[in-house]
């Protein structure tokens, strides 16, 4: 990446502005002072302290597209497009916990755990949503893209949506029954519940603010991010099970939590009639024994030798895809190229 990537302290300087627009629109309803304190508090907490990948994302692709320091006016309107990929993450996440019971969050307890807060962490969700509205309105609006950012911030935001309701039919956490798993039905999970709001929107974003989002950009950002959104799952759901702890920062929770994970379709796939009773008399249950059981049936159907595969193979996939994007219409390999080097062997 250029010497010009974004950090997070330089990221999260712009957050106090737009927080304020957000705040200071309510405020222009007469929100009372009790009210807009908790909506600040939802803001503080939901959207900022995590990693910002995906937000950072957003100015490191624009400076990328451009080819030289952004200056303070452009830099502050992409990562205020960033921000908003940050608002999106937070509305998915709070509702996204109180959905899987989740107990934490980046450390603490998860929003809805909070003294006080229960149910009404529902309505916080929908409104950090509605915050990229006001944020999209108060900054962009004179933009000649502002109507395509509108509309891209709606349809991946249904992407995501529409991923999740596929996960949790597939998957509820209390009614284990493995026939409804399969590679299609992952792929289709994966992709729309990760990959359009985590890869390609940051990019989306950046063509429109720079007047590059032409069709064809579009289309090209589009048939590389997310066969490298997919990969990236696939390799989360390798670490839950066979990263470290120590690297990945948690102890995975897959095998208990009944996910529709890579590794328990592959084995679905490999498995003998034997393999597979195993799996359906172990998988998704709440047991330290039997979710061993599970790793070393992973570990006898060589679920990790099967991964590294994948990866070299997705890999050198990707890369070709790169080799051959048309730069004519001003996008640039190099985003892709860092993109895929964010995650290619990582280990966390």
């Amino acid at each position: 990446m250029p010497a010009n990537t974004t950090t997070l302290q330089e990221f999260e300087s712009v957050w106090p502005k737009l927080q304020a627009a957000i705040l200071e629109h309510a405020q222009s309803y007469k929100l009372p002072q009790g009210e807009t304190e908790w909506f600040k508090l939802s803001l503080e907490t939901n959207t900022v302290g995590g990693k910002c990948n995906r937000g950072m994302s957003v100015p490191d692709s624009v400076a990328i597209l451009t080819g030289e320091k952004l200056n303070e006016e452009q830099y502050f309107m992409a990562a205020t497009l960033g921000w908003m990929t940050e608002l999106l993450q937070a509305f998915f996440l709070v509702s996204d916990d109180i959905m899987d019971s989740s107990i934490t969050r980046r450390g603490k307890p998860c929003w809805y755990r909070m003294d006080g807060v229960g149910t009404i962490a529902i309505n916080d969700a929908f409104m950090l949503e509605s915050g990229i509205y006001v944020l999209l309105k108060k900054f962009f609006r004179s933009h000649p893209a502002y109507i395509d950012l509108v509309e891209l911030f709606h349809e991946v935001t249904l992407q995501t949506e529409l991923g999740q309701l596929c996960d949790l039919l597939t998957a509820p956490e209390d009614k284990v029954n493995l026939d409804n798993f399969s590679l299609e039905k992952y792929q289709f999970i994966v992709i729309y519940k990760t990959a359009y709001y985590s890869f390609y929107l940051p990019v989306a974003l950046a063509l429109h603010q720079l007047n590059l989002a032409t069709p064809k950009n579009l289309k090209q950002a589009e048939d590389i991010l997310i066969p490298l959104g997919e990969y990236f799952q696939v390799q989360d759901d390798y670490l839950d099970n066979f990263g470290l702890p120590e690297h990945i920062g948690k102890i995975g929770t897959d095998i208990k939590d009944n996910k529709c994970s890579w590794l328990v379709n592959k084995a679905l796939e490999i498995a003998t009639p034997e393999q597979r009773k195993i799996l359906e008399e172990n998988y998704g249950q709440k047991d330290d024994a039997k979710e061993a059981i599970i790793k070393k049936l992973y570990d006898d159907l060589k679920l990790k030798d099967i991964y590294l595969k994948f990866e070299e193979e997705r890999a050198e996939h990707i890369r070709n895809l790169i080799a051959n994007v048309d730069e004519s219409e001003g996008l640039k390999k190099e985003i892709f190229e860092a993109f895929l080097k964010k995650i290619y062997k990582r280990t966390k």
